[in-house]
């Protein structure tokens, strides 16, 4: 399956969360194992008239860590996070951003992952890191 058509198949029918930050997987590079997702936070997401709520900056991250894994075994596995630690770097105000999710090492049940945010102005706002559990579909 080509990296377009593995973006294609995650945006077909995305995640009631992914639905709600307006997010979208953007690109997919297998042989980087990196994969960035694109938001639009909208005000209902702030606190301080205009800076965007830690969780849902910590969402953003966490969903392109997720996706990165999902499209690097093709669908066929299911990931929960088992920790996730967050840098805030500078206030991410309301508006567009780029998460990019990699895959740091991956085994059969754990995957060790990161990303970073930027904000629409290309300023990294947030960085993270996880550890995920990885349930692998049998056939």
């Amino acid at each position: 399956m080509s990296s377009d058509e593995i973006v294609e198949q995650l945006n077909a029918n995305p995640p009631a969360v992914i639905r709600s930050l307006k997010g979208r997987v953007a690109a997919y590079a297998a042989e980087k194992r990196e994969l960035r997702m694109e938001f639009h936070i909208g005000h209902e997401f702030c606190h301080t008239v205009d800076v965007v709520q830690g969780g849902f900056i910590t969402a953003m991250l966490d969903a392109s860590m997720a996706h990165v894994v999902i499209a690097a075994e093709h669908g066929k596995v299911r990931v929960s996070s088992i920790d996730i630690n967050v840098s805030f770097l500078r206030p991410a105000r309301a508006g567009g951003f780029t998460a990019v999710g990699s895959i740091v090492k991956a085994g059969r049940t754990v995957a060790f992952l990161k990303a970073e945010l930027y904000s629409d102005k290309a300023e990294l706002v947030a960085t993270a890191t996880s550890s995920a559990h990885l349930t692998r579909e049998h056939k």
